[in-house]
């Protein structure tokens, strides 16, 4: 008797396990075809963009619920449409160079129901361009043409 309830559950047990093998194959699966993007040095002030191209591996459209920056100085686009089987999409990353200095920010995919992926942008962001200065020549045209 022992041995018939031990043979049983270990029927269900392969069951259950093969089951979860068979449904994590069916899955999709969102591919970056670059997990990374070096901007390199870029001017303060100037906001600059990267498209990341991914492609659904798995057997079932890929839906994005949510892509989420890890700032507000970084800003994801991405478009609400079901990416069929094998389908290509892609998720435009912009970083607004506002602070002076190196960064890094990842970028969370959040797509068919609790699965992620992180993305990064990094970069230099250059020192500001100093105001230009006053140019004292139209300053004394200015008073000259005001004595007349």
């Amino acid at each position: 008797m022992k041995r018939v309830a031990f043979l049983i559950a270990l029927t269900l047990s392969l069951s259950v396990s093969y089951g979860q093998v068979t449904d994590a194959a069916k899955a999709p699966e969102v591919i970056s075809i670059a997990s990374s993007h070096d901007f390199g040095s870029i001017r303060h002030g100037r906001p600059v963009t990267y498209t990341f191209e991914f492609i659904n591996t798995g057997k079932e459209a890929l839906k994005i619920e949510n892509v989420s920056a890890s700032c507000g100085c970084t800003t994801p686009v991405w478009s609400k449409d079901l990416v069929a089987p094998g389908a290509k999409s892609s998720i435009t990353v912009g970083y607004n160079a506002a602070s002076e200095g190196p960064f890094e920010k990842s970028v969370t995919i959040f797509y068919n129901s609790g699965k992620t992926k992180t993305i990064y942008v990094k970069g230099e962001v250059g020192k500001p361009m100093p105001s230009v200065p006053v140019n004292t020549s139209v300053q004394l045209l200015k008073q000259t043409n005001n004595k007349d």
